[in-house]
């Protein structure tokens, strides 16, 4: 698909990719995710400790490994947002065929690590979980089918972009996976709403969930015990959701001070899924309040830049990474303070994690470079040009 050009918004030729890349990014959203990278190395100077002297490595050895993953993916932002959107899409679709077969070949060499869910490649000096980098490739493959599908004579794009979706979901929930899964579910909802699907099919799809769930529920040990633990009104102290609450309320408005907190000596996934627990705890309400606008940043920046967005590969591809994104931070967040049932998500650029940290480099990079400024004017010049 070629990229149309539009408007007389001027086109500087010649001009360097520094300074052009430079003027045309959102620097909002690059300054928020840099803050929230500054936040994670924070937190994982406070979280990490404890899991590092159990495991009988310096007080710090954790967050000099988020660190370099961190400094990792944010090369791989940079790089990633210097590319034209028609380079993102043929790499992202190549990419996406590698992390597909990745996926599939987990219940044959992978591994759980002990968590009972099969997720991820051990390396010896490190693991890889496929799923975090499949989900952003996935969101601009399945955006490149549909807007295939709106040209003369294209493809069936919505029909096949569907089809992997379900795939990919099936896949994930034998792992099980099912936050992962729901995140590719939802992205793609998203994604097929703004490329103009019924209501009522989107309707149908969400209804369809409940006996999926139920299927689940029946079947599934590991999805039965997350769920039963969220329901039950009573919440064990000595559980994962328990300490977390009790740090929550122990933080309050300002927090119980610097190093004070203990949850992260009795949480295991302290520097993990329940990262926002020990910012509540040391920090109190007002570094998470600070957390969330800087996500909210991110996502609303981007929709408003995609507003104006005429290339509908772009729109879609942009709209299903910011979708992701934020829903991730949601999903997280909501975890922690047991408004939703535990789904072993990590927190974007916040919680330690290579896979979680470099995938997201990459997602976002790809949000940052199909937001910037394209000499093409704006949707609304075209409504006005029909008008006249």
């Amino acid at each position: 698909m070629t990229e149309m050009v539009y408007g007389s918004v001027p086109v500087r030729d010649g001009e360097p990719v520094l300074p052009k890349w430079w003027r045309t990014l959102d620097k909002w959203s690059m300054a928020a995710i840099l803050s929230l990278f500054g936040v994670g190395i924070l937190l994982g100077m406070a979280a990490s400790p404890p899991l590092a002297a159990k495991n009988g490595f310096p007080a710090f050895h954790y967050v000099q490994k988020q660190a370099i993953f961190g400094g990792m993916a944010l090369v791989a932002m940079l790089v990633t947002s210097m590319m034209s959107p028609q380079t993102v899409r043929r790499l992202a679709v190549l990419a996406f065929a590698g992390a597909f077969i990745a996926l599939i070949g987990l219940p044959f060499f992978g591994t759980d690590f002990g968590k009972g869910a099969t997720r991820w490649y051990s390396l010896g000096f490190a693991s890889v979980q496929p799923s975090e980098f499949l989900k952003p490739v996935f969101v601009v493959t399945a955006a490149w089918l549909m807007a295939a599908n709106e040209e003369i004579n294209g493809p069936p794009g919505r029909m096949w972009s569907f089809l992997l979706m379900v795939t990919i979901v099936f896949v994930l929930a034998m792992q099980p996976d099912f936050g992962q899964a729901s995140l590719i579910l939802f992205a793609w909802c998203v994604m097929y709403f703004v490329s103009g699907a019924p209501m009522l099919l989107i309707g149908g799809i969400f209804l369809s969930i409940i006996p999926i769930a139920q299927f689940a529920y029946a079947n599934s040990e590991h999805f039965a015990r997350r769920i039963d633990g969220f329901l039950d009104r009573s919440v064990d102290p000595t559980t994962q959701l328990g300490y977390a609450t009790n740090a929550i309320q122990e933080g309050g408005l300002y927090g119980v001070g610097v190093g004070e907190g203990q949850v992260k000596w009795s949480l295991p996934d302290a520097h993990t899924d329940f990262i926002i627990a020990v910012a509540a705890e040391e920090y109190g309400l007002i570094l998470v309040l600070l957390v969330i606008a800087l996500y909210s940043i991110v996502v609303l920046r981007s929709y408003f830049r995609l507003m104006r967005e005429r290339d509908p590969f772009i729109r879609l591809a942009g709209t299903g990474l910011a979708a992701m994104f934020g829903v991730q931070a949601i999903i997280n967040m909501g975890v922690a303070v047991r408004l939703l049932p535990a789904k072993g998500m990590t927190l974007p650029f916040v919680s330690y994690g290579g896979s979680s940290l470099i995938a997201g480099g990459i997602a976002v990079g790809m949000l940052l470079a199909f937001t910037r400024t394209r000499p093409q004017g704006e949707i609304r010049d075209i409504l006005r040009g029909h008008v006249r």
